[in-house]
C-alpha cells in the first residue's frame, strides 16, 4: 500500500534527492572538519571566558531554541506519517531494512534536512560557553557524533536511520520548546525535566533495541539496506549515550546534584 500524502509542500515537491545525496557523499568526511573547528571553538572559547563576565543573551536564546523547536515540530509531522506506514502497512522488518523513504518527497526531504540541521545544532554550545554555564561530556560527545554518524549513514541509505530521524525530531520538539520557555524566564516544574530526561533515556533503548533487531535480520541473510558496520556503529553510539544518560539522570534527579537541567544548560 503506497503512502498517501495529502500535502507536499513546494519545496519539498521540489527537491532532488539525487543532487542532495551525491553532494553528501562527496562531503561526508567534511564532518570531521566541522568537529574540530567546534572543539576549538569551544574550548577555546572557555578559555577566552575565563577572565571575563558572563554573557546574559537571554533574547537571543530564546530565538534561537524557539526556530530549533518550531523545526524540530515540523520535522516531527513530517517524517512520523511515513514511518507509521512502513510498520502498519508493511512490517517492523520493512521499517528498519528499506530505504525507500530517502525518495519519498516528504520524508526524503526531511532526511537531508536533518542532515544539515547537526551543523546548525552545534551553535547550542556557543550559548553555554558565552553564557559560562558547565559544559558536560554527554553536550558535546553526542553533538560530535550525531554529526558524523548522520553524514557518513545518509549516502548509504540506511534503513533504519527513518527511525533515528523521527525520535530526534519529536525529543527535540519537547526539548528545544522547554529551553525556549527557560530563556523567557517561564517557571517549568522539575517534572518536566525528569520527563524529557527519561524521553531520551527512552530514545536511546529503542535505538539499541532496533539495532540490534537489524543485527538479526542480516544474519539471517534477508535483503536490508543497512550493513554490518553501520550497525555496529550505531549501536556501540546509542549504547555510550544510553549510560551517559543513566549517569545524568543519577547525579542530577537522584542524588541531587546541584546543577541545572540537562547537557544543554540553560
Amino acid at each position: 500500500m503506497a503512502l498517501n500524502e495529502t500535502y507536499i509542500l513546494f519545496f519539498e515537491k521540489h527537491w532532488d534527492y539525487p543532487s542532495c545525496n551525491k553532494y553528501v557523499k562527496e562531503h561526508w568526511a567534511d564532518g570531521f572538519i566541522y568537529s574540530a573547528v567546534y572543539l576549538m571553538v569551544i574550548f577555546g572559547g572557555q578559555f577566552y571566558m575565563q577572565e571575563r563576565k558572563r554573557f546574559d543573551l537571554r533574547p537571543a536564546l530564546a530565538l534561537w531554541s524557539g526556530i530549533l523547536a518550531i523545526f524540530s515540530i515540523v520535522g516531527s509531522f513530517r517524517v512520523l506519517p511515513e514511518m507509521i506506514h512502513s510498520v502498519r502497512d508493511h512490517s517492523l522488518e520493512y521499517s528498519v531494512c528499506s530505504g525507500s523513504y530517502f525518495e519519498d518527497p516528504v520524508a526524503g526531504f526531511w532526511a537531508f534536512i536533518f542532515v544539515l540541521s547537526k551543523i546548525i545544532e552545534l551553535g547550542d554550545t556557543v550559548f553555554i560557553v558565552l553564557r559560562k554555564q558547565e559544559l558536560i561530556f554527554l553536550h558535546w560527545y553526542h553533538h560530535i557524533t550525531v554529526l558524523l554518524y548522520v553524514w557518513y549513514s545518509y549516502p548509504e541509505k540506511i534503513a533504519s536511520g527513518r527511525w533515528y530521524m523521527a525520535m530526534n525530531f519529536i525529543v527535540h520538539s519537547l526539548m528545544y520548546t522547554y529551553y525556549t520557555l527557560r530563556a523567557l524566564k517561564f517557571n517549568i516544574p522539575k517534572q518536566v525535566n525528569i520527563l524529557i530526561t527519561s524521553l531520551q533515556l527512552l530514545q536511546m533503548a529503542v535505538g539499541i533495541a532496533i539495532n540490534i533487531f537489524t543485527y538479526g535480520v542480516l544474519n539471517s541473510g534477508r535483503k536490508c539496506d543497512q550493513t554490518y558496520f553501520n550497525v555496529k556503529i550505531c549501536f556501540m553510539m546509542y549504547f555510550s549515550y544510553f549510560l551517559l544518560f543513566i549517569h545524568f539522570f543519577y547525579t542530577t534527579y537522584i542524588v541531587k546534584k546541584p546543577k541545572t537541567f540537562h547537557n544543554k544548560q540553560q
